[in-house]
């Protein structure tokens, strides 16, 4: 999940990282009040999940009330890269020195954070030549790293301060919320050697949102979500191509783990509840099998309350109308599984004795296809 600026700026301001006053203004009418309150020179700023805003004008300075009324609209009004302006963040102008840049990354090729940072801000950091990198493993920069960054990238006294103690802070704000990228670019160095974000960009790890309820007010939910929502189960769309399902939300995210543990790629959670039915676990199926992406079912379900044979009724409708037509690979246990290994003998559902057998099956099946 990429976070929009200023919600990025939400969580830097939850770890100590010094920020412009601003204010997110979704109209014209809330502009205005907002600009009284803050005061001018504004800069107007689109909220959009993608880069570029500045060359695509979604970033403009406002010196005054009619510059205000001309500018924001049009910011609000603009797409970039394909995607709309979402809301505009209002923020009051800096006297500012020089810019940084400064970020931290997750290196899944070599299981590690990295940090990366320039003392050239404000710029695409692949064209920047001089940059410092350094590898922290997975328990983030300490001290001693983000002081000897700070003097790598020429920093001293209260400005390599400074920059030590928000690296810190973006550090453990990767950690914590096990964010894929935390970049602050440009950080803004001012006149007395403090520093400000004046931008910031957090891309969360999707696999991890189950771990992460506090982050969820920043996903803006699909289509699908919103539907299962209203039938009365959870679902979580994501990039990948296996649909994991499941009843009951710490037996998903184990599942969850599990996967990724083999190499497979989710493309949604799905809890389908402690009280499902035939008909909402059918709902559930009629969901998945309107994502493009999914090339393979993952049922791991243990029967209580939930009877395995209503799972089974339920897939079996499925593949009987159609309204799935990818390969599903299950482990059922619990009530009433024997029963519900019989009817679905000779269908598309193929069943294992354990999740293992089942995850391995599925992982292999979405890469045949």
């Amino acid at each position: 999940m990429r976070l929009l600026e200023h919600q990025a700026k939400d969580l830097f301001a939850g770890y100590g990282i010094r920020l412009l006053e601003g204010r997110v203004c979704p109209t014209i009418e809330g502009a205005r009040e907002a600009a009284r309150e803050l005061g001018y020179p504004l800069v107007i700023k689109s909220q959009v999940p993608v880069g570029g805003r500045g060359k695509a004008g979604g970033i403009q300075k406002c010196a005054s009330a009619d510059e205000l009324e001309l500018k924001f609209p049009q910011v609000l009004g603009m797409t970039i890269k394909g995607e709309r302006t979402r809301t505009v963040l209002l923020e009051k102008a800096a006297e500012i020195s020089s810019e940084l840049y400064v970020a931290i990354m997750l290196n899944r090729g070599r299981r590690t954070y990295t940090v990366i940072a320039s003392s050239e801000g404000g710029v695409e950091i692949e064209s920047v030549k001089g940059q410092t990198i350094r590898d922290v493993g997975l328990g983030g920069a300490d001290a001693a790293t983000c002081a000897e960054v700070a003097s790598a990238i020429g920093l001293g006294g209260e400005a390599a301060a400074s920059f030590a103690s928000t690296l810190a802070s973006l550090s453990s704000l990767a950690m914590e919320k096990e964010a894929e990228l935390a970049e602050i670019n440009p950080l803004a160095v001012l006149a007395d050697g403090s520093m400000v974000a004046l931008d910031g960009k957090v891309i969360t790890d999707d696999n991890s949102a189950f771990r992460h309820e506090e982050l969820q007010k920043y996903r803006e939910a699909s289509e699908l979500e919103d539907r299962a929502a209203a039938r009365g189960f959870s679902l979580v769309e994501m990039d990948g191509d296996v649909a994991v399902v499941g009843n009951g939300a710490g037996l998903v995210m184990s599942t969850f783990d599990m996967l990724t543990d083999s190499g497979g790629r989710p493309s949604c959670f799905l809890d389908v509840g402690g009280g499902a039915t035939v008909e909402s676990v059918y709902e559930a199926m009629e969901l998945i099998g309107k994502m493009r992406r999914t090339r393979a079912i993952l049922v791991n379900l243990y029967g209580g309350i939930v009877r395995t044979t209503t799972v089974a009724t339920a897939l079996l409708k499925a593949y009987g109308d159609g309204t799935i037509k990818v390969p599903t690979f299950a482990r059922l246990k619990g009530a009433e599984s024997e029963k519900a290994r019989e009817m679905l003998d000779g269908s598309r559902v193929e069943m294992f004795g354990t999740v293992e057998e089942a995850i391995g099956a599925a992982v292999k099946g979405a890469r045949r296809r």
